[in-house]
């Protein structure tokens, strides 16, 4: 537990010490600022950041036991209000300027926030793998399969219970993708959906012992709650890539995007992601999450 306390003290310290050199340096690099030829608009609230983030990212502890803490000691006039929710939520309160910054992971959705012109600026930050997860017996024999479709054809074909979250979610859309490009439509008694977060989901599906399609941080982060085991494999179908978005100031005249900015910086920059890299190892014996900002280049 020490181990634990000192390597969360030393994430978000090192972030503080290197970032506040950066920041000066890269404060200019998303430079989103309104229009200054229009009319009068509302004010922005600058001691206000609303995150709308992810709830694999939020279970998982990272943003509150590393980034959140680093991000505060930087701008500790900033209050950060953290919005967890699934992605296609988050996404959908950026689209009405409800929140200043996204994390997410669902490409296709954030591409289309982008060209719809929502966002500024949307940077990859951290991947981890989708895994299913399921009874430890594995009635339907999903260990075997040779990759995710084959595992979801095993699971409707033994009718074996299959617990979704049905909520819009980034996993949720990958769920649906894997369903579809095996040719099935899932229903019956066997499908349950529970319109939830992950957390609140995999308790579900250990209840019920089924199989669900998570995040692996958010499992590794629970797994001792939990009476189930991670039945796939680390496969570039499963892959499973988290961006930071900037809503656009410009459409939304109260977003602050300076105080957006400044929060993408601290999870891109090179000690970001270092700490990234790092968080979970003491206690989960492998990280949650791997860094992936390998360039600063918006997408």
């Amino acid at each position: 537990m020490c181990n634990t306390v000192r390597s969360r003290r030393w994430s978000h310290l090192a972030l503080v010490a290197a970032l506040a050199a950066f920041l000066v340096l890269a404060a200019a690099a998303c430079g989103s600022s309104p229009d200054e030829s229009a009319s009068p608009q509302p004010q922005v609230q600058a001691d206000q950041l609303i995150v709308a983030t992810t709830t694999s990212l939020n279970d998982s502890g990272l943003l509150e036991d590393v980034v959140l803490p680093a991000y505060k000691e930087l701008f500790p006039d900033v209050t950060v209000k953290v919005v967890a929710v699934g992605s296609g939520e988050a996404m959908a309160m950026g689209a009405k300027g409800e929140a200043d910054v996204l994390m997410v992971h669902s490409p296709d959705d954030e591409a289309q926030f982008m060209a719809d012109g929502n966002g500024t600026l949307r940077l990859p930050v951290a991947y981890n793998y989708f895994v299913l997860v399921g009874p430890k017996d594995d009635p339907a024999g999903v260990a075997t399969a040779k990759d995710a479709t084959a595992a979801f054809t095993a699971i409707a074909d033994t009718k074996s219970t299959f617990v979704s979250r049905g909520d819009e979610s980034g996993t949720n859309k990958k769920e649906l993708k894997i369903w579809e490009s095996a040719g099935i439509t899932p229903e019956g008694d066997w499908y349950l959906s529970t319109g939830q977060g992950m957390g609140e989901t995999l308790r579900i599906t250990s209840e019920k012992q089924g199989y669900t399609l998570t995040d692996l941080g958010t499992f590794l982060s629970q797994q001792d709650t939990l009476d189930l085991a991670v039945l796939s494999k680390e496969t570039e179908d499963l892959k499973n890539i988290y961006n930071v978005i900037i809503v656009n100031q410009n459409k939304f005249p109260t977003v602050n995007a300076a105080s957006s900015e400044q929060m993408a910086q601290v999870l891109v920059s090179k000690t970001g992601q270092a700490a990234i890299a790092e968080y979970g190892k003491d206690t989960y014996g492998q990280p949650l999450f791997y860094p992936y900002a390998n360039s600063l280049g918006a997408y």
